[in-house]
């Protein structure tokens, strides 16, 4: 049995009449009534009690018209939300995202794709670089906002930038080191350091590397924090001070101070990855909101 069958018999069900269903649909009067009789055959029984002028419905034809009818609206609906899907225009987006690097983006971002896409969910997952990459490759996410992996860690995926973050050496606001209008790299390193987790945050411990390979002065990691509450917290508390991107600002408030470093040094590079095949009209979309809250500055794309 085929959609055409079905379509050919709510025809002549509606029509009552083989030659004026046979019109509507542009087929002959001889192929429409094989094409019935080739369903009847199908399914055991008749659907039609025809006369010379005219057909009407058995008992059973009844009933197989509500659901002929049912099967056909039901394929349609089928048809619109795939196409909604492939279109990028309903459905889900799962984004992977770092919280402190993407403070100041993510919300414009999130307000001009649903302004655009209002029946697209967004749904965001909080986690660290390498499970956004694993993810990305096993297709459980479209798109992550995330801080430049080395080479070696995104292996086949793409990278765009957005945006870059300056770093600050984040303290207390009662540390002593709290009313320098800049603090060189030096004086961070004879304080604690309060560090993300090195297992989930690899290239952040490469970037700290990379910063104090040319000082004298090396870093003591006090502790490592998998998220950046509670990296905040320890630094509040006084358990260390952190090496931060300026838009941790976003998370601590007042909490914490953010002070310049001396000389600058290299900015964070935040952008977006993404799996080529991976890459559907929705992502694309949402990249393209990122990049226009990453030009205006944090503003809400127009």
């Amino acid at each position: 049995m085929e959609l055409r069958h079905l379509r050919y018999f709510i025809a002549v069900a509606e029509a009552e009449n083989v030659s004026r269903a046979a019109l509507k649909l542009h087929v002959s009067q001889p192929a429409l009534s094989r094409q019935i009789r080739d369903l009847e055959e199908e399914l055991g029984f008749l659907l039609l009690e025809r006369s010379a002028k005219s057909v009407r419905l058995t008992e059973a034809g009844h009933a197989f018209l509500t659901e002929a009818r049912a099967a056909l609206q039901r394929v349609e609906e089928g048809v619109q939300a795939a196409r909604a899907v492939a279109t990028g225009t309903s459905g889900e987006l799962h984004v992977g995202y770092a919280p402190s690097l993407t403070a100041r983006i993510l919300p414009p971002t999130l307000r001009a794709f649903q302004t655009e896409l209002p029946r697209m969910r967004v749904k965001l997952h909080d986690l660290s670089t390498e499970e956004m990459l694993a993810r990305l490759r096993e297709g459980k996410l479209q798109i992550a906002l995330l801080v430049r992996p080395t080479r070696a860690m995104l292996r086949g995926l793409r990278f765009e930038e957005l945006l870059r973050d300056s770093l600050r050496l984040a303290v207390p606001p009662n540390h002593r080191l709290a009313q320098q209008r800049s603090v060189t790299l030096a004086e961070a390193a004879r304080e604690p350091l309060v560090a993300y987790s090195r297992a989930e945050y690899p290239e952040y411990h490469e970037y700290l590397a990379d910063l104090f390979a040319g000082s004298k002065g090396k870093p003591r990691i006090a502790e490592e924090h998998d998220s950046v509450s509670s990296l905040i917290a320890a630094i509040e508390a006084g358990c260390g001070v952190a090496l931060a991107p300026e838009s941790l600002a976003c998370f601590a408030g007042p909490r914490l101070k953010l002070l310049p470093l001396s000389p600058t040094p290299e900015p964070f590079v935040v952008g977006a990855a993404w799996a080529p095949a991976g890459m559907n009209a929705a992502a694309e979309k949402f990249l393209k909101c990122a990049k226009e809250a990453a030009k205006n500055g944090g503003a809400t794309p127009k």
